[in-house]
């Protein structure tokens, strides 16, 4: 909860773009969540670094939150506030060919941007749902290419810090993660390297991972995107689906007919539905290979 004399001062400092109670579920690409005490929306970087100011100064637990992917919300609800960055959407080139993309920018912003400006080097993040900010934060990327092999630097808001520009190394990319990302840290922009390329050439790369995505993924369903990480030399959505459990559903959730490492709300799905496909997908590849799979999807709130 939130005391009365804090829910003022950040009506004060947000205006009508504090919400309080609100359902989380209109905010995540799963379609689940319980309501926030507060939801504030962020329209730009330095309205993201107040709240983080706020948050460090009342002592309220921050949840950053782009595009509502990658990310399960318990149906308890989140403490504190969470600060949707998904309108910080500035993009712009720099003199040496970098391209600097604040963190509500999404990946068809990004690989518009490249084909128009005729650069490589980005082409992998075509089709990766979500925006900049949860690219960074997860390390998002396919086999070949990862965000940390393009990203240059990143401006972050911490709690204890304020703001403050990182380097790529300092982020301490590891698979799927940026563990130098402290706790309550908001990504406000990065920084990408690119090089120059013929823009058909961008064009047909990028059209060839979209297609791949199209034809590997349930685009079709709501989902969180990936739900294991893929463990050493293996894919986690084999795992699942060698385990007999592709298509296995608990109330509104099933585990995807398309990809068994994605869970798919087929309607009226709850947070609690997804944590048990989870726990069971999770403990049939763990009795029948020995294999602990580990979560990709990143889940945050209250515990029952």
């Amino acid at each position: 909860m939130i005391a009365a004399d804090a829910r003022e001062a950040l009506v004060a400092l947000h205006g009508d773009r504090v919400r309080f109670d609100a359902l989380m579920s209109r905010h995540t690409s799963l379609r689940v969540g319980g309501p926030a005490d507060a939801l504030v929306t962020a329209v730009t970087a330095d309205e993201a670094s107040h709240c983080v100011a706020f948050c460090a100064e009342h002592g309220l637990a921050l949840t950053p939150l782009g595009g509502g992917f990658n990310t399960l919300v318990r149906d308890e609800g989140v403490d504190g506030i969470v600060l949707l960055t998904g309108k910080l959407r500035a993009l712009n080139w720099e003199p040496d060919g970098a391209l600097r993309a604040e963190a509500g920018v999404s990946h068809s912003q990004v690989m518009r941007a490249c084909i128009e400006r005729g650069r490589s080097g980005l082409e992998f993040g075509a089709g990766i749902p979500g925006t900049v900010g949860g690219w960074v934060a997860m390390n998002a990327g396919v086999p070949a290419r990862e965000v940390r092999d393009a990203l240059l630097d990143a401006e972050v808001a911490t709690l204890d810090r304020g703001r403050v520009r990182l380097a790529a190394e300092r982020l301490d990319f590891v698979y799927r993660n940026a563990r130098g990302l402290s706790a309550g840290a908001v990504l406000l922009s990065a920084r990408f390297r690119t090089e120059p390329a013929p823009s058909a050439g961008v064009r047909a790369a990028i059209d060839e991972h979209i297609s791949r995505r199209r034809a590997t993924q349930p685009l079709d369903l709501p989902s969180c995107g990936s739900v294991f990480k893929n463990p050493p030399g293996e894919h986690a959505g084999q795992l699942i689906e060698q385990c007999g459990l592709k298509g296995e559903r608990e109330g509104g959730a099933q585990i995807s007919c398309v990809h068994a490492n994605f869970i798919v709300n087929r309607g009226g799905a709850r947070a609690s539905d997804v944590l048990a496909l989870i726990e069971r997908a999770r403990e049939g590849v763990r009795s029948q290979t020995g294999i602990e799979l580990e979560t990709e999807v990143r889940l945050v709130g209250r515990e029952s």
